[in-house]
């Protein structure tokens, strides 16, 4: 059996998955996209003091404005995950959600520390392709502009959310020289690359989508850990956050690649 014949048969299995699942993958992506969200705003209730008590020590902001981060990120991520899950204002939910993200970055000191800023810049990328989802394809979102190719801005966010969330995956690389490490670099590196440019897209992201949720479970295991120990918070952290890259990828796996990427280009020619 050659190379094309395994892919052949691997892309009849992957389009055998989303024929078997299209009515409820799209739901179970939103679902898992907006997971460390839920998570982190339900945090913030039972963890309030704590989140408050470092906001103001850290910034020396004072009470008032410590409690007011604390509200921003409790209502603003519990309200804009109840409004994607309901399908409701789901573009003003996004923004808000970046917002958050935004707000997060430069509070807890995310932007200067390299594996954190790209893990939220993959977050960035799922709430970007779910913007695009909830887009129709008739609206733009520079109405008036000229465009200079066919291509709406939704496509271009599909492209965007593409690019952002294969930075999840190059923080899971290894750089060190034992033979699995280096399988798992060469064949993580092809896959991200591959989601990247659009070409055998789905197939590509729902394999990655099996490798990160394997990851997860091994590595982020907080249920091992007890919750009295600062360990188990860093693990579900990282576990959630996780499941929300997933959700992205199983967006791409629902909806494709969109306009620009290689698959559709291919139609073309």
């Amino acid at each position: 059996m050659g190379y094309s014949d395994i892919m052949g048969a691997a892309e009849d299995i992957a389009d055998q998955f989303l024929r078997m699942t299209k009515h409820y993958l799209p739901h179970l992506a939103r679902l898992c996209l907006i997971s460390t969200f839920l998570e982190d705003g339900i945090r913030m209730w039972f963890q309030w003091n704590e989140q408050r008590d470092y906001i103001e020590a850290t910034w020396n902001c004072g009470y008032f404005l410590a409690i007011c981060f604390v509200l921003i990120n409790l209502f603003g991520q519990l309200g804009g995950c109840i409004l994607i899950l309901s399908r409701n204002f789901v573009q003003y939910a996004c923004f808000g959600l970046f917002g958050i993200i935004g707000l997060q970055t430069v509070a807890y000191s995310i932007l200067w520390d390299l594996k954190f800023l790209m893990r939220n810049l993959a977050l960035g990328g799922g709430l970007l392709l779910l913007l695009a989802e909830s887009r129709s394809e008739g609206k733009s979102m520079f109405a008036g502009v000229p465009t200079i190719s066919e291509s709406s801005p939704k496509q271009y966010m599909q492209l965007g959310g593409r690019v952002l969330l294969i930075l999840m995956f190059m923080t899971l690389l290894h750089f060190n020289a034992n033979f699995f490490s280096i399988i798992q670099n060469v064949v993580g590196t092809g896959l991200i690359v591959l989601v990247a440019i659009g070409f055998k897209t789905k197939l590509a992201a729902l394999t990655l989508v099996v490798w990160l949720f394997s990851l997860n479970l091994y590595f982020n295991a907080f249920w091992t850990i007890p919750a009295y120990k600062p360990m188990h918070d860093f693990l579900k952290y990282d576990f959630f956050q996780s499941m929300s890259v997933i959700g992205g990828l199983l967006l791409v796996v629902a909806l494709g690649p969109g306009g620009v990427s290689m698959d559709e280009k291919k139609k073309e020619w």
